[in-house]
């Protein structure tokens, strides 16, 4: 295979030695190592830097904002600091477990996933148009088990109520839908009036406001865009919000600045939830916080998995189980008790005092 992605077909010969002192058998085996030797592609050809730069140019601005800034990240922090030099004819599935194995150290699984993703990205794009690039895929890389996992904050639903009771609006409406429906911070900054039936009692999930942009993305996923339960709690709620609260603004946001404009998620965190916290003395958390609370109710009360997965919009109920489910549920305790008591009651041995034990009669 040349740089320019043609393939050239050249007669290779190797001497093995004299058929009369050599036997066939003899001959195969020697010949096997260059038979599994790759024949080597040209040194010449795009580094990784030109196509980096072909990706920013024709893929990136098809992506969301959010990924494409997660994307630089990686390509600035970890990738072009260490193979941005390399042809893309070099790279081979040994460069890219030794640039992997050299990520692990004092980073999650997750985060050198998310690198390796988009390195392949970038050499996906390379391969699609025309260059060189080896069939290297993330199935080739070994990468190491999860490790010890650090604890997600997440509220419980006596915590959502007294922090929606504690804040100010709009950030109090804001708190119930989040706690509520178990909507994303984006998605609930992007709901406008449209996307409110108060007549078949839903809500429209169609839109994300990026964390920093403030500008409308799709959501997370295909299956996200989707529509959630209106229960009479909150429709009770947003009809008074909408009646005192609402602020109008030319885009119909439900929930808009004194500009018209989506609120930002930090400032939400910052000026709404962390005040009404404190107040509370409860630790301080994120918005994703009332995501995690919303599943673990659910679950905790007994909700099907697959009711929650389609709440939450997940594509594997795993994740719903894994990342969200922070409860142990009462079948699950009752099981445990059960098992303990039975332990506990066969470890209870009377001992019968022996000869040797029994006190000598002077």
């Amino acid at each position: 295979m040349q740089a320019d992605g043609s393939i050239t077909r050249i007669r290779r010969s190797v001497v093995l030695g004299e058929t009369a002192r050599v036997s066939r058998r003899s001959a195969l085996a020697a010949l096997q190592p260059f038979l599994d030797r790759p024949p080597p592609l040209p040194r010449s050809g795009k580094s990784l830097l030109e196509a980096v730069s072909d990706w920013r140019i024709h893929i990136a601005p098809n992506l969301k904002p959010s990924t494409v800034r997660a994307a630089e990240s990686h390509l600035k922090q970890h990738i072009i600091p260490h193979l941005g030099t390399l042809r893309l004819s070099e790279f081979t599935v040994k460069v890219v477990q030794a640039f992997s194995t050299g990520l692990i150290s004092g980073r999650t699984r997750k985060t050198v996933e998310n690198v390796l993703q988009t390195l392949f990205s970038i050499l996906q794009t390379a391969r699609r148009f025309g260059s060189a690039v080896r069939a290297v895929s993330r199935a080739d890389i070994v990468l190491p088990n999860g490790g010890v996992s650090r604890e997600v904050r997440f509220f419980d639903a006596e915590q959502v109520g007294k922090i929606v009771a504690a804040a100010k609006e709009p950030y109090s409406t804001m708190f119930a839908v989040l706690g509520m429906t178990g909507l994303r911070a984006g998605e609930m900054l992007g709901l406008k009036l449209s996307d409110l039936d108060f007549t078949r009692k839903v809500i429209h999930v169609r839109r994300s406001i990026d964390s920093r942009t403030r500008q409308e993305q799709t959501p997370k996923s295909r299956g996200s865009a989707s529509d959630v339960p209106m229960p009479r709690a909150l429709e009770k709620r947003l009809v008074e919000f909408l009646r005192a609260g609402y602020r109008e603004n030319l885009n119909g946001y439900l929930f808009a600045n004194r500009k018209g404009n989506p609120y930002s998620i930090g400032k939400v965190t910052e000026y709404g939830l962390w005040p009404a916290l404190e107040k509370l003395k409860i630790e301080r958390a994120g918005l994703h916080a009332f995501r995690h609370a919303a599943a673990s109710e659910l679950l905790e009360q007994g909700a099907p998995l697959t009711v929650v997965q389609r709440q939450l919009r997940h594509r594997d109920a795993r994740t719903t189980l894994q990342k969200y489910g922070h409860v142990v549920g009462d079948a699950q305790r009752r099981a445990v008790e059960t098992l303990a008591e039975n332990i506990e009651r066969h470890a209870v041995v009377e001992l019968e005092p022996s000869a040797e034990m029994e006190p000598s009669v002077a």
